[in-house]
């Protein structure tokens, strides 16, 4: 079975210290980098606290679209390292979400492996199942918080992680799925609101 990204991951070494993007709550739009290896990924705080998307799972979706599911701060700071998005299905663990998108954004112009990955999609019970079955046999993890379930790449595996060892991250939540290219960048999401 392929991975559930849909683009290849040429080199994401970066987002080891990328996937610390924004502080979460300062609206700060400085556009100062942190980086490994030469890079320019836009640079965030570490938090220690578990990601919870910004908005209630029990909202209806409204047009998402890569820039919406992101908070404005960070979209800004995207826009001002000339960061854009190629926008895909959301697929994973052998199942495809019409609804949901999943989005890399990258400097495209420059041919650096610099990128980070968002998604959501709404999700029904049976599909989250279904999805968390396949990404888990594909050797993926799985960890619950009491609230969430996460599904999140084998460190060993993963190309690059956090700075709590995870890698790309699947958060399943009260009908909607998030996916980020590690598990702290799950805090910059915001899902949709009707």
């Amino acid at each position: 079975m392929t991975s559930p990204r849909s683009l290849p991951l040429v080199s994401l070494a970066v987002l080891g210290t990328a996937a610390l993007l924004l502080t979460g709550c300062s609206g700060s739009a400085d556009p100062d980098t942190t980086a490994t290896v030469g890079t320019t990924a836009p640079s965030a705080a570490p938090t220690d606290a578990a990601p919870q998307p910004s908005a209630s799972a029990d909202a209806a979706p409204v047009d998402a679209t890569c820039e919406s599911i992101l908070d404005a701060d960070t979209v800004a700071q995207f826009g001002a390292q000339n960061w854009t998005y190629k926008e895909t299905p959301f697929a994973a663990g052998g199942v495809t979400l019409d609804d949901g998108l999943q989005c890399t954004w990258a400097d495209y112009d420059v041919p650096s492996g610099n990128l980070m990955i968002f998604g959501w999609a709404p999700i029904t019970a049976d599909q989250a199942a279904q999805m968390q079955q396949g990404l888990e046999a594909e050797g993926w993890l799985s960890e619950d918080d009491g609230t969430n379930s996460y599904i999140t790449e084998d460190p060993m595996q993963a190309p690059t992680v956090d700075e709590n060892g995870y890698g790309m991250t699947y958060q399943f939540g009260d009908g909607w799925v998030t996916v980020a290219d590690v598990k702290q960048n799950l805090l910059l999401i915001q899902l949709p609101q009707g």
